[in-house]
Parts: structure tokens; sequence; C-alpha cells
């Protein structure tokens, strides 16, 4: 899922300032350990967890607690909790790339689920646990599977334009390219990667589709050049956030989770979701705070409250340190919110 951009969206490799930091003891004394990052934090290597302490923190997590990894990956935030955990503790892990499987402690409290979040509830129950003390999403793509050059989800390699997180999935991002008219590419260009000229390369795409295959990312990259706009590289990983987000629908599993988090929460249970672009984090806000999708309303002449299940943690999103944005780029787009069950 690099830098931030300056409109607020973008996933790890996209260019934007640094946000103010907020001040965390726990990931200073993380930092300042004196260890190496891999020592601190297991398989650092496939991905370096974000906002780690400011997670553990949020989620008050109780040692006989039952408690949920929405995005398991390297691990890294899984075996934070673990060690939160005592014995009659368990921890259910949830991930769709068959990757992350290996990944996966030899732990009897551990619950390893293959599949979407999307199917959280579902899930849950046939494991048996249909309620929980807590859960954690880390949005977005990890490091491991952007420096995967086979998957297609980096600029940096020349790869089949793939992009699915589950490869059990059909539709590829090149299936996209070939198969999208001009007014749908139009709009996953412009809503998920806000892409300046989103219009023009829309049309761009279909015209040239009927002369050249755009199955690799040199192969499509070289096929668009002409109406790039900007820094190159700037301008194709937002098209490429555009792609991942439609191959995997993330959006749709996204309001999917949110959905079924008051229904899995038990009463002081909490949700910390960590998001990456601000359509994400619109979502995660919104729903936390009026229990909804749709933004509550002011009427003139009467003061309408939704009944919400839940209350915020945190008013506003917490963002990585200076010191996690230095030592962890990837970092710096990062936005976790917290929600509890009434």
């Amino acid at each position: 899922m690099g830098k931030k951009r300056e409109s607020a969206i973008g996933n790890r490799e996209t260019d934007r300032p640094e946000n103010e930091a907020r001040p965390s003891n726990q990931q200073g004394a993380i930092a300042d350990s004196g260890l190496p990052i891999a020592d601190v934090v297991p398989n650092a290597g496939y991905h370096i967890p974000v906002l780690l302490s400011e997670v553990l923190e949020g989620l008050a997590i109780r040692p006989e607690g039952t408690y949920v990894d929405c995005t398991f990956g390297g691990g890294g935030h899984s075996s934070h909790i673990l060690k939160a955990l005592g014995p009659k503790g368990r921890l259910l892990v949830f991930d769709q790339d068959a990757d992350a499987a290996r990944n996966v402690p030899d732990d009897p409290r551990v619950t390893f689920v293959p599949h979407n979040f999307r199917h959280l509830k579902r899930f849950l129950q046939l494991h048996g646990a249909p309620v929980v003390d807590g859960l954690l999403a880390d949005l977005g793509v990890s490091s491991h599977q952007f420096d995967e050059a086979g998957r297609g989800f980096s600029t940096r390699f020349e790869a089949k334009l793939d992009m699915r997180m589950d490869q059990r999935q059909g539709k590829t991002a090149a299936d996209i390219l070939q198969t999208y008219s001009e007014g749908e590419l139009h709009k996953l260009l412009e809503q998920y990667g806000e892409v300046t000229n989103s219009k023009t390369l829309a049309r761009t795409i279909v015209e040239v589709r009927k002369t050249t295959a755009m199955d690799t990312t040199l192969a499509f990259r070289n096929a668009v050049s002409s109406v790039v706009k900007g820094n190159p590289n700037k301008y194709f990983a937002q098209v490429f956030q555009a792609l991942r987000i439609e191959v995997n629908d993330e959006m749709g599993a996204l309001k999917e989770l949110l959905e079924a988090v008051p229904a899995v929460l038990a009463p002081g249970g909490r949700a910390a979701i960590i998001t990456f672009h601000s359509l994400e984090d619109r979502l995660v806000k919104v729903f936390f705070r009026n229990g909804t999708f749709e933004a509550e309303e002011e009427h003139p002449f009467e003061s309408r409250k939704r009944d919400n299940p839940l209350r915020l943690v945190n008013k506003k999103p917490i963002e990585a340190t200076a010191e996690e944005q230095k030592r962890n780029p990837r970092s710096r787009s990062a936005k976790l919110r917290v929600a509890e069950k009434l």
C-alpha cells in the first residue's frame, strides 16, 4: 500500500507531504529499543506494521478476550496482540492472499481464515466466535505484495497486469483495461485514483487497445505515455491504485466489513481501522460517527439523532509519528480510527 500526496488520496507509493505527527510513548519505546526492526516485528521483510503501538492502545486488549486481525499479512500486528493475550485468549486472522498463510504462527490460540474480511460475520460464526472483543483492519496492499514483481501491483517492475489479492478470483487489471467501457474507465480513474486527466486517459485506453495489447505494466505505460501529466511515477501510481481498487472491489469489501462491525463486537469491544487514502477514510469516519454510510443532515427546526451503536474513541484520525514516518515511509499516508461498541 511511500509518500503522501497533497490530495490525501493515495496508496503507499504515492507522493504527499508529511502530516503533523501524533506523539506516542509506546511507539517511541519501540523506535528507541536499540534493536533492528526485524527483531521487534516478526516478518518485517514481508511487511512492517504501521501504527503498531497506537493500534494496541486503541484495542485495549483483555488477556482473556477474543480478537480478529482482518488483514493478517506478515502477522506484525497479530504477533503483538498475541503477546497481550493470555492462555485463554483467542485470535482469528483473515487474509485472502495465499502468501500470508506461511506467516501464521504455530499457536493454538490462532485460527487462520483464508478469505476476504467482507465475509467476517459468516466465518466468525463458523469458527465458534460470533462475538469478539476487538478487531483490526490494516487496509491496502502490503509491502510484500508491492515488492513481489509478478503480482503486478507496482509500477517499478515489468509484470503481467494482475493486481488480484486473491488469486482465486477471475478479473485482473488487464481484463479491466481490455473490457471496460470508456465511461466505466473514466469513473474508476477519477474516483479511485483522482487522475488529473481521467477522461482523456480513458478515451486513450479504448482507442489504443484496438491495436495494442496492454497486458503488462510496461506495455500499458508505453501505450498511454503520450497523455501522462506531470511526474510519470506519481501519475502511474494513481492509475495503478485505481485499477487495484476496482480489481479487488476494495470499497465494496470495506462497506461490508463496516456493516458487520456492530453485530460482531461485544459491548465495550473496539474496532481499529487503518486507511491509506481519502475514500477509505471517509467511509470509516462516516460509519463510525453515524452508524450508517449516509452523512447526518442538519434540520433547521428539529434535532435528529440516529441510533448509533458505536462511539468514537478518537475524534480525529491518529497518524504516524515523525520517527515512524522516517523509519517506514509507507506509514506516511496511514490514518487510524477507533470506535467502541456501546
